[in-house]
């Protein structure tokens, strides 16, 4: 079984990711999802269940596939189960209390990991906002169409792979370049971002969040809400 070696110690439910993520690498899917209900009705909220299970657990299979540990098709297996159990419990996550923001999210350009901001975009849900997730392969035009449909607060983008980095350099100055006036807040996050907490000013970008919960508060502290 893995360490999950990207697993804070002190989190109470490390026994919990561990067998979860342990039938995941089996291929068990069915057993990995009893994990999961199993701790859901113990008491475990969606919120907790996000942070301390789902995010480490993607952020260990992402190591192990950069190990070489696992292949691109366990990876693929993994984030699909994940993803999976998330839209089975979003009618879940709907706030019945709306703050009249509003967020539209996407993965940059060719960038396919898109299960980091799924979350981001789940947690914004439950804090009330109105929330447009555009996913993955979504071109640049597009999204800026999208953004003059919603004229959303927030614009939050991902990109996980670095090389992916460029690409949000353009988008960030596209989007600008299309609402010179009253653009929103750009947001950006992924494991680039995280491993160089600067760049997200190198790519002009407005905001940066290492996570799901941290995404909410920035975004509510450039607001001032």
């Amino acid at each position: 079984m893995t360490t999950l070696a990207c697993y804070h110690e002190e989190i109470s439910l490390l026994d919990v990711a561990k067998n979860y993520l342990a039938h995941l690498l089996e291929g068990k899917r069915i057993n990995a999802y009893q994990v999961i209900r199993e701790a859901l009705r113990n008491g475990l909220s969606i919120r907790d269940l996000y942070i301390t299970i789902f995010q480490p657990v993607q952020y260990e299979v992402g190591r192990l596939w950069l190990l070489n540990k696992v292949s691109v098709a366990e990876e693929h297996f993994c984030t699909a189960a994940t993803q999976s159990l998330m839209l089975e419990l979003y009618p879940e996550i709907i706030s019945s209390h709306r703050t009249g923001t509003k967020l539209v999210s996407a993965c940059v350009g060719p960038e396919l990991h898109e299960i980091g901001v799924r979350m981001v975009t789940d947690f914004f849900e439950m804090d009330g906002w109105d929330t447009w997730y555009l996913g993955a392969a979504i071109s640049n035009d597009q999204l800026i169409s999208a953004i003059h449909e919603r004229n959303p607060d927030i614009v939050a983008l991902s990109a996980t792979m670095s090389y992916h980095v460029p690409k949000v350099t353009e988008l960030v100055a596209a989007i600008k370049e299309a609402f010179p006036v009253k653009a929103p807040h750009i947001m950006v996050g992924g494991v680039p971002f995280n491993a160089v907490p600067d760049l997200w000013r190198t790519v002009g970008a407005d905001l940066w969040a290492v996570n799901a919960d941290r995404a909410v508060q920035v975004a509510r502290e450039a607001l001032n809400l």
